[in-house]
């Protein structure tokens, strides 16, 4: 998480682990597969937490808070976790695609923040996510993020007024899913043409023969710091 999964080597790895390469790649057949294995266990970590603090007997609003309260406790302490979520290379063998397919197909909802809908393959991730950009590509715009809000009546956007993000990045160059997109925001290019492009959205779609499954997306959140902004941790939340 230091210097980037895309720059840390399995040998590094290893050596800050303590155990031989040999011991890693037991294990671990690849990089991606490491990377992989991080994300689905903290995840999973979070998933217990959650399903532990769900008490039925609570009033509506208390039974949120109690469930809000364990998610964030699962991420106290766990910034290197998040690093890599948000700057791992989004490369899915079929194995993985498999494991998220059945996740979306029984009704599972998906968070995405920043980088994490970037890939080799758009289209798929576009299917899981609503909106996806292609690995590789010069896709991004760096500046102020000036937002205009599309639907203040969404209960995410509840009580928000168009604002400004300071020094991230906005994207473009998006392939998009043909249905399904609730754009909640947008945001004009701050550099080079000023395309109006979503960066904030809901998707709502059914996987043949399963259950309902939504996801949110951020598309911002490279400048750490901005997850601290009184706005944004609202909208999250």
């Amino acid at each position: 998480a230091e210097m980037g999964m895309d720059k840390a080597s399995m040998a590094l790895v290893a050596q800050h682990s303590k155990v031989s390469k040999a011991l890693l790649y037991h294990y671990y057949p690849s990089k991606d597969a490491l990377i992989f294995d991080i994300i689905r266990s903290h995840l999973a970590e979070v998933a217990t937490a959650v399903e532990a603090a769900d008490d039925a007997s609570l009033l509506p609003k208390d039974r949120l808070k109690a469930l809000v309260l364990a998610v964030l406790k699962t991420y106290e302490g766990a910034d290197n976790h998040h690093k890599v979520q948000l700057n791992a290379t989004s490369a899915l063998t079929d194995e993985q695609k498999a494991d998220l397919d059945a996740y979306v197909k029984r009704g599972g909802g998906v968070v995405s923040l920043h980088d994490s809908l970037c890939g080799p393959d758009p289209v798929y991730f576009a299917s899981i996510f609503g909106g996806a950009k292609k690995h590789g590509e010069q896709n991004f715009s760096q500046g102020d993020m000036k937002y205009v809000l599309t639907d203040k009546t969404d209960p995410i956007m509840q009580g928000m007024s168009d604002f400004v993000l300071p020094k991230d990045e906005a994207f473009k160059l998006m392939t998009w899913a043909p249905s399904g997109m609730k754009v909640l925001a947008t945001v004009a290019m701050p550099t080079g043409t000023p395309e109006v492009i979503p960066q904030i959205w809901t998707y709502e779609h059914t996987v043949a023969g399963g259950q309902p499954a939504r996801s949110f997306v951020w598309m911002q959140g490279h400048t750490y710091v901005n997850f601290a902004n009184p706005v944004i941790k609202e909208m999250l939340l």
